[in-house]
């Protein structure tokens, strides 16, 4: 019993931290944006959305390839680049779930929020279990996407706009789609090429290197605090 409990577990991790990959993620947020630049007074918003979401992406890309092309990492926080999963799940799902909301009144507006957030988070935990990252590389990634979506919203506040229930429905089974039948993500092997080429190494710098580095250092400075210590008497 208690294995199948572990291995449903696993599944639904695996599952859900689907929900933070770009090849899901990105054509849902363009679909959307297309919708708003079709709308009048909404164009604020697309604007404010693409533009932060940008800087976090390229945020979240340079800090891949400073670590995978020139091993520029932090070993003591296992770190070694910010989820873009979680960057992403922050970035685009609470302003989908926001905008999903269309005509309600503005009580519900929150709440709506909220369960974006809410759902961000959850795929910022999932990197963990499913062993693709860290947690300062996810609480980092989250934190870089929920700086994302909340500037877009100070910047433009999502206007009420009326959204027929059959788009959503199709962004909502579009995504559930994807999360159960879509190809693997290829977006690490093209940093990572991307990485390599800007380097010119011909080989990544992997989180066991920093990690070895980072213990062969801390036994170097134990035994050389040790040879330094007096002797017991003197």
């Amino acid at each position: 019993m208690l294995d199948e409990e572990g291995a449903g577990a696993a599944l639904a991790w695996r599952l859900l931290t689907r929900l933070g990959e770009a090849q899901l993620l990105l054509p849902a947020m363009a679909a959307m944006l297309l919708w708003l630049v079709l709308r009048r007074g909404a164009w604020r918003l697309a604007i404010a959305w693409t533009l932060c979401t940008g800087v976090a992406a390229t945020l979240t890309t340079a800090s891949k390839v400073a670590f995978i092309g020139y091993g520029l990492g932090y070993a003591p926080w296992n770190f070694t680049g910010i989820s873009g999963h979680a960057m992403f799940a922050a970035a685009i799902l609470p302003i989908l779930c926001r905008l999903g909301e269309g005509s309600l009144p503005p009580a519900w507006h929150g709440r709506g929020l909220a369960a974006g957030y809410a759902l961000a988070a959850l795929v910022a935990v999932s990197r963990v279990p499913v062993q693709a990252h860290s947690v300062s590389e996810s609480a980092l990634g989250c934190a870089l996407g929920c700086a994302a979506s909340a500037a877009t919203l100070l910047i433009a506040h999502a206007p009420r706009l009326r959204i027929s229930p059959w788009p959503l429905a199709a962004l909502v089974f579009g995504l559930s789609l994807g999360v159960a039948q879509a190809p693997p993500s290829r977006t690490h092997d093209m940093v990572t090429r991307l990485s390599l080429a800007l380097s010119g190494r011909t080989t990544p710098y992997t989180r066991a290197h920093i990690l070895r580095q980072h213990r062969a250092a801390t036994l170097k400075s134990m035994w050389l605090c040790h040879c330094a210590s007096p002797p017991w008497g003197a």
